[in-house]
This record gives C-alpha cells, sequence and structure tokens, in this order.
C-alpha cells in the first residue's frame, strides 16, 4: 500500500514537471521580425519537402504490402 502511494506520488510529480515545462516553452516563441519570418520560411520548406518526398511522386504509385522497405 505504501509503495503505491509512492508509485502514485512520483508519477504526480513527473507529470507536473512536465507541464510546467510546456507552459514555459508556449510562452518562449519568436518575438521579432525576422524569427517569425525563419520560422515561416522554414514551415513553408517543409511543407514543400513533405509534397515532394511522398511515395507518389518518388514511385509513381502509393506504397501498397507487397513493397520492400529499406532499412
Amino acid at each position: 500500500m505504501v509503495a503505491t502511494g509512492v508509485l502514485f506520488g512520483v508519477l504526480a510529480a513527473v507529470v507536473g514537471a512536465l507541464i510546467a515545462v510546456l507552459l514555459r516553452r508556449r510562452n518562449g516563441g519568436t518575438q521579432n521580425a525576422d524569427g517569425l519570418r525563419i520560422e515561416q520560411d522554414r514551415r513553408l520548406q517543409a511543407r514543400r519537402d513533405r509534397v515532394s518526398f511522398n511515395a507518389i511522386t518518388l514511385h509513381g504509385q502509393a506504397p501498397n504490402m507487397t513493397d520492400q522497405y529499406r532499412r
């Protein structure tokens, strides 16, 4: 019984720490125009990469169960 209480206490502490880290990160956004422009360029480049490197673009067809995936 005591071990279960300790386990839940540790889990609650970990969850609390993760919530604090996530809330602190949200407030750390970019504040200047240069940083916003860089973030926008990277987001647009990621979108272009997702479109140009998908399976249909590279192989001419959608992947299926018979494809041999390389590791």
